[in-house]
């Protein structure tokens, strides 16, 4: 299945043979202090940049009905996020809890603050998944 929206993620998770539960890391977009001139003129003009992780949160598919709700929960922490990275984790006997979830979580982080994000999807403001560098 091909995933170009958030609602397709949970689409995909709500249809899979064994429970789940989703991972999700917001991220803010910092210009670093040793930046040339070139690129903080980009970043000025809405360009470049790096990837902050500034929250994270995970849930089981039943728990979010669409990406709105995901984005009304994540404004509730007043953090500004330009990119929500996305995992998923599945459970065999029974649904991963929050506690399975936390070292998975913590990993994201750390790999996202290294810049390898190749296995998260990553989803824009509006919920499209968008493609990283």
């Amino acid at each position: 299945m091909s995933i170009s929206t958030f609602n397709d993620l949970l689409q995909a998770a709500r249809s899979q043979p064994d429970p789940q539960r989703l991972l999700f890391v917001f991220a803010g977009v910092e210009l670093p202090d040793d930046a040339s001139p070139a690129q903080r003129e980009r970043f000025e003009a809405g360009q470049g940049g790096a990837l902050v992780p500034l929250m994270c949160v995970d849930k089981r598919p039943d728990e979010l009905d669409s990406f709105s709700t995901l984005v009304a929960e994540s404004s509730q922490f007043g953090h500004d996020w330009r990119i929500v990275f996305a995992a998923a984790m599945s459970g065999s006997d029974r649904a991963p809890t929050s506690e399975d979830a936390e070292k998975p979580l913590e990993r994201m982080v750390e790999s996202i603050k290294r810049g390898e994000h190749s296995g998260f999807i990553p989803f824009d403001t509006q919920g499209l998944a968008v493609q990283i560098g």
